[in-house]
């Protein structure tokens, strides 16, 4: 990836999590032309686990056929697609086939949703025995399926996987990695990453990103500033670039930062209308611009926004929107479809074509970084951003 990629995450502001199952092409469609207009070239869409994989030893058809759709779509809009398997983890809620569920584990600080039910049991390990077996038959199946389709960039092993349940060893994450990164790779010919987040690196939940990262085609991040608790303030511009620079010195490879943005107030509201931290539009498009200059400019590859749109209001009373009503502001366009001024600030910033920069020399020694949290984390941030304005 030469260039400075600019993508954005995707879901439909009509339907939001329940894409899949009220499946509207035309207005993905449409969506995806605008996606280009605003010369954006990748889409980071989620395949959604309980959706595709009722069973552990059944992919729905159905389902597949509403992906053959998406893909094409995407093609013809001269897209690149980033599709992310095992969703898996997304905006609160875990959203996972019952099959996967530990019945004597509770379900935690996510709820755990399943076929449209809340459930009150948490997810079995992800990572190795029959659930880990079984989900590879949805990597080897949609691997295959879309062997050299002209939308796929790669693949994405999963959204915040961590938030489903924690890998039982740096050694169990690392087999993940290789072997579901193995199966893609043989029936695809497709690079891989895998959707790491800030928590994987502030706390020491069992990656040691030099050995996870090491069959991927390149890292990744995701960070939001106001949910960082050590950011200096609900804007600050260097929480993105200091995560971004963090998982390179700890993966040894050049990191890709696929979600990043903030909540916006409700209607465009200053910030004190809103029970939860969040930005007015022009915060957001002032936010977006600093946050990609300083990523450009630490070596990321590229940049994704979360996300595409703000979500109906009819949303407000679904999951994970009637329990975190924050999740319906982070788009580029509003609910109504007209675009937000931070839309503006991506076209222009998609027009200047930049290329993707080599990764400065390492900030911190990843042989040491998880024996010194939790306290390391503020020390090494309040380091950073004394150096950088």
């Amino acid at each position: 990836m030469a260039e400075f990629v600019l993508g954005i995450n995707y879901w439909p502001r009509r339907s939001a999590m329940y894409m899949w199952r009220r499946f509207d092409l035309g207005e993905l469609r449409e969506d995806f032309a605008r996606i280009r207009g605003l010369g954006l070239e990748v889409v980071r869409f989620f395949i959604g686990w309980d959706e595709f994989q009722p069973a552990p030893d059944r992919i729905d058809e159905s389902m597949l056929a509403r992906l053959d759709a998406v893909m094409d779509a995407l093609a013809e809009a001269r897209l690149h697609a980033m599709p992310s398997l095992f969703t898996g983890h997304m905006s609160g809620v875990n959203w996972l086939p019952e099959w996967t569920l530990d019945r004597s584990r509770p379900a935690g600080r996510f709820r755990t949703m399943s076929a449209g039910r809340e459930l009150p049991w948490g997810a079995g390990d992800l990572y190795s025995g029959p659930i880990f077996e079984a989900s590879r038959l949805l990597a080897r199946t949609v691997g295959a399926r879309y062997r050299n389709h002209p939308a796929l960039l790669m693949w994405d092993l999963g959204n915040e996987f961590s938030n489903l349940r924690i890998p039982s060893s740096p050694k169990i994450a690392g087999e993940w990695s290789a072997r579901l990164t193995s199966d893609l790779i043989e029936t695809s010919d497709a690079g891989v990453t895998a959707g790491n987040h800030s928590e994987d690196l502030i706390q020491d939940r069992n990656f040691r990103f030099a050995e996870f990262c090491k069959p991927l085609v390149c890292a990744v991040m995701h960070g939001y500033s106001v949910y960082a608790d050590f950011a200096r303030s609900r804007t600050d511009p260097n929480v993105v670039p200091f995560l971004c620079q963090l998982m390179q010195s700890l993966s040894r490879k050049a990191v890709l930062f696929n979600e990043f943005g903030n909540p916006g107030c409700p209607e465009n509201g200053a910030q004190d209308r809103s029970a939860f931290a969040c930005l007015s539009e022009d915060e957001m498009a002032r936010y977006a611009y600093e946050v990609l200059d300083r990523l450009h400019r630490c070596g990321a590859l590229g940049a994704f926004w979360w996300c595409w749109a703000d979500y109906v209001p009819a949303l407000r009373e679904w999951p994970p929107c009637d329990c975190a009503p924050h999740e319906l502001n982070f788009g580029l366009i509003r609910d109504d479809g007209s675009e937000k001024p931070v839309a503006g600030v991506l076209k222009a910033f998609a027009a200047e074509n930049r290329h993707a920069l080599a990764p400065p020399p390492r900030i911190v020694d990843g042989n040491s970084w998880f024996g010194a949290l939790p306290g390391g984390v503020k020390a090494a941030y309040d380091a950073y951003a004394s150096t950088h304005g």
